[in-house]
């Protein structure tokens, strides 16, 4: 049975960061992760807005930070977390693969949040490349160019905005209404290239090689159908944080998201949170490897006030 200072849930930038950090304040660190190092970078096409880098691909970004963690020694691992039991000064890991458990003085989760999905047709094949679920990340390759965005509550409403003010044409296609705050709907809704269609069931994304456009349906009793060609589309339909496995150390806030200090620190001892799957406002990039950075440090000093 294997023990580390330090094990690190989630190889998102958050995590990767955190293991970069970990490793140089000489502690002893495993990387987990059930999927390949990256988290959401992976799905997008580019990312223009991380300090240093005009424009690069989210997968490329990802290799580089991974790149970076291997130069240090960190141990990566491809593993299912099932749990994480608190035992006070030790904290126990079970996984699903070959049943493996892990024993760990401080863990860092860093397991993100994932998009809802709507679940249709198209949805998957366009994924990163036609769909996406960040308007900051990747708005800025539709410049003068026709957008769908899916969903009417704050992030959609907000994203919305933005990108009406670089797109040529915006429609927003949403279940119910416009559910954001009343002065953003406002002003979304004064916005001469936007269109609304409010009570709608999203049908189809339609394409071959690229997305060409959005099929879809009312939700009243006229069920009337309609289609609408676009360049891109963004889907805010809400996020699920992914801490279900974890749920019983009692971090966590109503939403499922970690609850955290400004050191990253839970409320149990030797726990901390980094990441898009903190209770936060800007989930970005660089704020989850800030986050990291953060927690690694934290995590460090808690290792060694222990070792006295």
């Amino acid at each position: 049975m294997s023990h580390y200072d330090v094990i690190i849930i989630g190889s998102g930038p958050a995590g990767l960061t955190a293991s970069i950090y970990a490793a140089r304040a000489n502690m002893k660190v495993l990387l987990l992760d059930k999927l390949a190092p990256g988290g959401q970078m992976i799905n997008t096409n580019e990312i223009e807005n991380y300090t240093g880098y005009g424009a690069i691909n989210g997968a490329e970004l990802s290799i580089k930070m991974f790149d970076h963690t291997q130069s240090l020694g960190v141990e990566f691992d491809y593993k299912t977390v099932l749990s994480i039991e608190d035992k006070g000064e030790t904290k126990v890991i079970t996984c699903e693969e070959d049943d493996a458990v892990y024993h760990a003085t401080a863990v860092i989760l860093a397991t993100g949040t994932v998009p809802r999905r709507l679940g249709i047709p198209g949805e998957e094949k366009f994924a990163g490349g036609g769909i996406s679920w960040c308007a900051i990340c990747d708005g800025a390759q539709y410049r003068g160019k026709d957008v769908v965005v899916i969903g009417g509550g704050n992030s959609a409403v907000e994203e919305s905005i933005y990108l009406a003010g670089i797109t040529n044409a915006l429609t927003i296609v949403t279940l119910f209404d416009l559910t954001a705050d009343p002065k953003a709907c406002d002003r979304l809704c004064a916005m001469e290239n936007v269109t609304i269609y409010p009570y709608q069931d999203v049908l189809e994304f339609t394409g071959e090689d690229k997305l060409t456009g959005v099929r879809f349906k009312s939700t009243k009793e006229d069920a009337t159908e309609r289609y609408v060609t676009c360049d891109g589309v963004f889907e805010y339909i809400g996020l699920q944080p992914t801490s279900k496995f974890f749920a019983s150390l009692g971090i966590l806030d109503k939403f499922g998201c970690i609850i955290v200090d400004d050191e990253m620190k839970t409320s149990v001892p030797g726990v901390f949170g980094a990441g898009d799957i903190t209770a936060k406002k800007l989930r970005q990039v660089i704020t989850a490897c800030s986050d990291g950075a953060i927690a690694a440090n934290s995590a460090a000093k808690y290792v060694e006030s222990l070792r006295g």
